[in-house]
Parts: structure tokens; sequence; C-alpha cells
């Protein structure tokens, strides 16, 4: 690495004067399918009075974009927003750094200041409440990447819902490199998903019974699927120190990645990991339970077969987690009560995280409790985004893409892992140069 592209990427991460353009790139959809997405030049956002502008440094491309794209203006979060009048720029993982501060903000935040955004904004829309439908009347919540702009783009505009909402978050150590923060977003999904997992804890007859939030320490864990969520649930769930940790899925090379990203770290902390095809699940929890079943089990496929089979497999007191939703139509499943009456199992769910899952994911990134490079699968420019959306749709692509607005135009690359020195490098080679 030359000295001349070492300071292009100190110039660019310590910058602080910045000069913004009249124009930027940004992936836009101007209706369902994918032939209303294109990636193009449109407008820099506006600022007004209580709204920032940041500088998109990395963005994450999401699998949920894939239902924004087919559902269109029906999406909950579009609701009847039309999307040919007001294309949606969307995105809904990144890495930002502030450029521009809105006067009321002026005494809060500063310029060159970076942050992550929690982007499902608990708020109901403060602007544009025309453009929704019935005024946007009965809707509580709106969302970054859909009628608030995201983050595929060079810059992003946050506004007042964001902030009401809490949704912008100061990073808790300025070491963390562009694609770890991008990455918080979904793995903060699964700390919030193993949060609803809870056990009663009763230590004897006499004793008041006590909630355990979380996996079951020392207890039997199984993870349905071992695509890049099961693997992020994998290592989370490391922090409960359960005593037998079995990974399943349909076929070996996942399952092969999984043993070789988590092995050593499972044997540091003192849990068994196992890893099975799906045909193996079932004798291999009997076996290591002894015949009682598993305490944790968490459902990150969407497949009604493996949710229905597994809800037998679990313990007296046993939880689990319908991580992978299920498509509408196929999404009914038998539930045994009288296995909820005298085993009392426990079923629960989540939908994404909230700002302090953010928060708490940060922190666990900063502590190196979850390495976020394991799960990135891609790397590249902004005009990659439609691409790697395809790969998503026809499951070509086990991992992330993470994608870099200022780059240079750059063919995605193939990538087995990534860290912040693999980042810097990549930038330094691809960055304009910063004055």
């Amino acid at each position: 690495m030359n000295q001349e592209n070492t300071n292009i990427y100190k110039n660019y991460i310590h910058q602080t004067d910045f000069v913004i353009p009249n124009t930027m790139q940004a992936l836009v959809a101007s209706g369902s399918g994918f032939e209303n997405l294109a990636v193009k030049k449109v407008p820099v956002p506006d600022v007004g009075p209580d709204q920032l502008l940041a500088r998109v440094d990395a963005a994450g491309v999401c699998t949920s974009i894939i239902k924004l794209i087919e559902q269109g203006e029906k999406h909950p979060f579009i609701n009847g927003w039309d999307m040919k009048k007001w294309p949606v720029i969307l995105g809904d993982e990144g890495s930002v750094t502030l450029v521009k501060i809105g006067d009321n903000l002026s005494d809060e935040y500063k310029i060159g200041q970076r942050y992550a955004i929690q982007p499902a904004v608990n708020v109901g829309p403060f602007l544009y409440r025309e453009r929704y439908e019935n005024n946007a009347e009965g809707m509580y919540k709106c969302a970054v990447g859909y009628t608030l702009g995201g983050h595929l783009a060079q810059y992003i505009r946050v506004q007042e819902e964001v902030l009401q909402a809490g949704c912008l978050l100061p990073l808790p150590e300025d070491g963390i490199s562009y694609f770890e923060v991008s990455m918080a977003e979904p793995i903060s999904c699964v700390y919030s998903s193993q949060q609803r997992n809870y056990h009663i804890i009763k230590n004897g007859p006499h004793d008041e019974r006590k909630p355990h939030l979380g996996l079951l320490p020392g207890g039997i864990a199984v993870i349905i699927g071992a695509g890049v969520m099961g693997r992020i649930h994998a290592e989370l769930s490391l922090r409960y120190s359960p005593a037998v940790l079995i990974i399943t899925a349909r076929t070996r090379p996942r399952l092969n990645l999984t043993m070789k990203t988590l092995g050593e770290k499972a044997k540091a902390k003192g849990t068994k990991l196992i890893c099975v095809t799906a045909d193996k699940l079932a004798d291999t929890v009997k076996q290591f339970s002894k015949g009682h079943g598993a305490d944790d089990i968490i459902l990150a496929v969407g497949d009604n077969a493996a949710q229905q089979d597994a809800l037998g497999l679990l313990a007296n007191g046993g939880v689990a987690n319908f991580f992978g939703g299920l498509a509408r139509g196929q999404h009914i499943l038998e539930l045994d009560t009288l296995a909820v009456h005298y085993d009392e199992i426990k079923l629960v769910g989540s939908s994404g995280g909230e700002p302090s899952d953010m928060a708490a994911t940060l922190q666990a990134i900063a502590e190196k409790q979850i390495d976020a490079g394991n799960y990135v699968a891609a790397v590249g420019s902004l005009d990659n985004a439609i691409d790697v959306l395809k790969m998503i749709k026809q499951r070509k692509i086990n991992g992330k893409a993470v994608l870099y607005p200022h780059i240079k135009q750059t063919p995605l690359q193939m990538v087995d892992y990534w860290d912040k020195h693999r980042e810097q490098e990549f930038l330094n080679e691809r960055l304009a140069n910063v004055k």
C-alpha cells in the first residue's frame, strides 16, 4: 500500500470540511418489480432546520428489500405512497458521517460525527402525510429505506421522524469500521430475537420463580438453518454458554462453514458445537439431551415443515423462537396445547429490533463478542446493488453484501471474510482523492 493511497483513506475518514455536491448516485424504486429499479443520479436532499445530512460510507443490501420490490405501494411502510410520482431511495443498513446540520440542531451534533441508524422508526410520519393512504391515519411506524430516504445512496437525509424515535445512534468507539456499523442492523435483529426467549428458573421447591431472558445457560440449544442469519444466531448464542449447540441445515457446505467459523470460539466458551444435516436432527437432540429435548430452538428458516417438526423436539419448559417468517398461505402450524399445558413449552417471535438493540449490538461488535466479518460475502460499489438483489432473490449469495457509495465503479468482489484492514485497503484503491 503506497503512502498516497494511505493518505486518501485517512483524509476520507477524518474529513470535517465537506463540499456537498448538487447531485448523487442512489438506488431508486419507482414502483414494484425489478423493472422499476435503477441506480441513477438524483438531487442531494435539502436539509431543514430540524434535519441532518449524512454521507453514507457503507451500505448493506438486505433481503427485506425484495419484499418491498414485490409489493411496491402495497407494502405497509409505503402505505399507498405513489412511488412513480415520488420515487423512494432504498437501503435500511448503513454507516454514516454527518456532513450538514440543520440550524436548530447545531448545539447537539457536529460535522464529522459517525452514526448508525435504526431503520424501523416507531413513530408515524411527520412529513408528507398527504402522500400516504388516508393521510397516514393509523400509521404508527415508518422506515428508513422506504418513504424515509435510504442508505443505498451517497448521502442520506436524517429526518425528524428518525430523531424523534431515537433512531440515530452514536458509535461506542471511533475505531469501528464502516462495514461493521452497516452489519449492526441485521445483527441487531438477531440480538433482539434472542432476548425474546425466556426461561422460568426455580432452584428448589420453596424458591420463587425467576425469569431469565435469553437462551438457557448450560442448556441444549438448536438453530435450524445455517444461512447468514442462522450463523449470526449461532455466534450470538455463545454469549449464553449453552452446554450443547446444534446447528442443522439440509446440506453440508453451510454446516462446514459454520464449524470452520465458530468451532474454536465454541470450544473456548465450553460449548459443544455439533453440525448435522436436517435428517439427523431429531436423533442428535435425543442423544445429547438424554431424551429430554431442546431447551431453545431458533427457527432461522421460513419452512413450514421444519417449523412444525421442531415443536416436537422441545424439552419441558423449552422455547421455540420463530425468527424465520413463513409466506402467507403457508403460515399455519398445528400446536399441541397439551405440550403447552403440561410441558410448559413457549412460542416466541420478533420482527426486527429497536434502538436499544442496535446500541447493544454496536457495543457487542466493539467488544468482539461477535465478528461481523464472518458474514460478509461480497463487497462492491453502489452500481452493484441491483445485481446483488437479484442474487439474493435467486439464493446465489450466502452472506451479506456491503457496498461503498463513494468509491469508483467496481465489479462485485466475492469474499470469504472481511475486516478493517481489508476494508481500508479496498477503499484506499478506490476512493476519490479527498482534499
